[in-house]
């Protein structure tokens, strides 16, 4: 049985990593945590933190859309016990620490709609219980870590509006439970590894405003008949249109334009019938 002296010193380890977060922030113009984090309240009824019943620690902490402005310290890899952590829409500057790789018990991480910078951290292939890795609207750079693919239960990986240079990892292959991979507006270059095409989860695939290149695989569809959209468009793809196209049943959106892809529209296309959008403009077909 955990003691009581134990769960308050544990809580105490939980308040002083969120007292050093406080202590980054420069800017709360709601003043939500200059008022409400204080050791005035108890840590489990601090705005935006949730405790875990069972154990009394910090399970989620949610400061979304609080137009606060700071960095994020690396004391926040001592909240052992979270398990999601959500700071999207706000004004986060800086880098990610190193120490939020500490999180093993993290399955939401959704940072997006900020300033941060420097590269995207392989530490985030130590959080193996990750479902959502959300970093888009960045400024990040650096290429995505093959590490990645160590997030063996991730599901939607976006890492949208970023500046993400290099290659898709071939490595990312491996996650075969992803559902969505968003990458676009990005620096990416290179072609698509083949192999991230038998991840039959996959829904969606957002690749767009990149400088990938390359063809697309003759069987794109002998695994992904879960594919609901396809956007590769503002790219430089080339070669066929591939006729196994026709046998993706579930593709809705299918955006190839603005490429380099010659030779006939197959007809095979006409098997779509859940398609409600079709570009294929701005390329060298028939």
């Amino acid at each position: 049985m955990v003691s009581y002296a134990m769960i308050v010193k544990n809580l105490t380890t939980d308040q002083h990593a969120l007292l050093a977060f406080k202590h980054q922030i420069i800017i709360d113009p709601h003043n939500i945590l200059a008022d409400n984090w204080t050791t005035n309240y108890p840590v489990c009824n601090w705005a935006g933190v949730s405790c875990a019943a069972n154990h009394t620690r910090v399970r989620a902490l949610n400061l979304s859309n609080m137009n606060l402005t700071g960095t994020i310290p690396p004391q926040l890899g001592n909240l052992s016990f979270l398990v999601s952590l959500n700071l999207s829409h706000n004004n986060f500057h800086d880098h990610l620490p190193r120490e939020l790789g500490q999180l093993n018990r993290l399955e939401l991480i959704d940072l997006s709609s900020n300033f941060l910078n420097g590269e995207i951290s392989s530490c985030f292939g130590r959080l193996d219980k990750v479902l959502h890795l959300i970093l888009a609207n960045n400024n990040l750079t650096g290429v995505i870590p093959p590490s990645i693919a160590n997030m063996s239960n991730l599901e939607n990986l976006d890492l949208r509006n970023n500046l993400v240079h290099g290659n898709i990892p071939y490595e990312m292959s491996k996650l075969m439970k992803l559902k969505t991979i968003r990458l676009a507006k990005n620096q990416l270059s290179g072609s698509i590894p083949a192999a991230i095409y038998n991840i039959s989860a996959l829904r969606m695939i957002s690749l767009p405003y990149n400088n990938l290149s390359g063809s697309l695989p003759k069987k794109i569809c002998h695994h992904l008949l879960n594919l609901e959209a396809l956007y590769l468009y503002e790219n430089e793809f080339s070669g066929q249109i591939p006729t196994s196209i026709g046998e993706c049943k579930n593709l809705r959106q299918l955006m190839l334009d603005t490429n380099r892809f010659n030779g006939r529209i197959p007809t095979s296309i006409g098997n779509l019938t859940a398609l409600t959008v079709l570009y294929l403009f701005a390329n060298d077909l028939e």
